[in-house]
C-alpha cells in the first residue's frame, strides 16, 4: 500500500467521524444507488451497489468541498491559491503534498512532459485566471525560467518557491479526487461502484450479473458523439484532449495543454482554416488509480503518439487509447494490447 493510499484511508475515517450519513431502508442486495451533482466546475456521477441502499451524497459533497479548499485554482481561499500568492505554504491538508509528490514522480518519469509549475505559461496564453492575455505578446523565454521542479522545494509539511513560480494541478488533482471518493465508498464496505467526475472515471467490481461497467470516450471531431465505449472493472480511466479547452487570438488557435519543456502549446497553435495535418486529438489512459491516469494523460499528450508508444513498452502498469487525424483529416486510433479487447469503436 503506497503513501497516497494510506493517506486516503486516514482522510476517509475523519469524514466518517464528522459527517452525517443518510440511511434508507434496506432493499435487495443488487440495489444500485445513483448520486449526481456538481463540483470542481463540472458534474459528477456516482453509481454503487449497496444492500442497505444508503445514500452518501451529503458526505460526498462535503469531501469535494474540502478538496476544493485545498487544491482549487479558482478559490481565492484555497491552499493552492495561498501558495501561488505567497510563494510558500505550510500544508493544512496532506492532499497538497500527495498531489505534489505524485506530480514530481510523473515529471521525472516523462522527462518533464508533465509539470505543475506550468501556471505562468498557462496564464500567458490566456488560460487559468487571466482570460484577456494576448499570447502573441508573451515572453515565453523569460517565463520558462520559472518552470520546473528545480524552482520549488517541498517536504511533507510545506512548500516554497522562488518569486514568480506558481502551481497548477488541473492536470492531476481531479483524478485524485476520484480516488478519494472511491476509497470513501470502500471504507463503507462498498466495492462495486463507478465514480466519475468531469470525465475522470474509477470503476470497482462488477454490475448485476457480473457485467463490467461501461463508459464512453468522446469523438473529438463530432459534437455529442462517442468514438468508442470501454468495459471496465477495477481500473481508472482519464482523458486529455485539445478539443474542449482552447482560445483563438488573431486567427490562431491555442490549446490549453502546453509543453513545459518548450513553452509552446501541444500541439502548437495553428491558424484557423489551415489544411489538415496529422494531429493528436486525445489520449485516454487506463491505470489502477485515477491520479496516475490523470497525470500521465497530460504527459502523453505532450509527448505525442510515437514517444508514448515507446514509453509504454517498459510500463505494463498502464494502457492507452489515442485518437488522432491522418493527413486527410480522417479519425484514426491506437490502443495498447492490454486494453484493445475491452474497447468497442463506434
Amino acid at each position: 500500500m503506497n503513501s497516497i493510499t494510506l493517506h486516503i484511508a486516514g482522510v476517509i475515517s475523519t469524514f466518517l467521524t464528522v459527517l452525517p450519513l443518510a440511511t434508507m431502508a434496506a432493499t435487495a442486495v443488487d440495489s444500485m444507488v445513483s448520486i449526481d451533482g456538481e463540483a470542481q466546475g463540472t458534474t459528477y456521477h456516482i453509481r454503487y451497489f449497496d444492500p442497505k441502499n444508503r445514500n452518501f451524497k451529503h458526505s460526498i459533497d462535503s469531501i469535494l468541498t474540502e478538496f476544493d479548499k485545498c487544491l482549487s485554482l479558482y478559490r481565492p481561499d484555497s491552499e493552492l491559491s495561498a501558495f501561488n500568492t505567497n510563494g510558500q505554504h505550510r500544508f493544512r491538508s496532506q492532499w497538497f503534498y500527495e498531489v505534489l509528490s505524485k506530480s514530481k514522480e510523473i515529471h521525472e518519469a516523462t522527462g518533464g512532459a508533465f509539470d505543475p509549475t506550468i501556471m505562468p505559461l498557462s496564464e500567458a496564453y490566456g488560460f487559468g485566471n487571466k482570460k484577456n492575455t494576448d499570447p502573441e505578446n508573451a515572453n515565453i523565454d523569460s517565463l520558462l525560467s520559472l518552470i520546473g521542479f528545480k524552482q520549488i522545494e517541498f517536504n511533507e509539511k510545506e512548500v516554497q518557491a522562488r518569486p514568480g513560480v506558481k502551481l497548477d494541478f488541473n492536470g492531476i488533482a481531479q483524478g485524485y479526487s476520484v480516488d478519494i471518493l472511491g476509497a470513501f465508498l470502500k471504507s463503507l464496505g462498498i466495492d462495486r461502484f463507478m465514480v466519475e467526475i468531469g470525465g475522470e472515471v474509477l470503476c470497482s467490481g462488477f454490475k448485476t450479473g457480473g457485467k463490467p461497467w461501461v463508459t464512453g470516450i468522446e469523438n473529438p471531431l463530432k459534437t455529442n458523439a462517442l468514438a468508442a465505449t470501454v468495459r471496465l472493472t477495477d481500473r481508472a480511466m482519464t482523458t486529455a484532449g485539445n478539443y474542449h479547452n482552447h482560445i483563438i487570438r488573431n486567427g490562431i488557435t491555442y490549446n490549453h495543454i502546453i509543453d513545459p519543456r518548450t513553452g509552446g502549446p501541444r500541439p502548437g497553435g495553428r491558424r484557423s482554416g489551415a489544411p489538415e495535418q496529422p494531429l493528436l486529438l486525445s489520449v485516454t489512459v487506463f491505470a489502477q488509480d485515477a491520479i496516475t491516469a490523470d497525470g500521465y494523460d497530460t504527459a502523453f499528450f505532450v509527448m505525442g503518439l510515437e514517444a508514448t508508444k515507446t514509453f509504454l513498452k517498459n510500463r505494463k502498469d498502464m494502457d492507452v487509447y489515442m485518437l488522432y487525424t491522418n493527413e486527410e483529416g480522417q479519425l484514426m486510433s491506437f490502443a495498447t494490447d492490454g486494453i484493445k479487447d475491452f474497447i468497442e469503436e463506434k
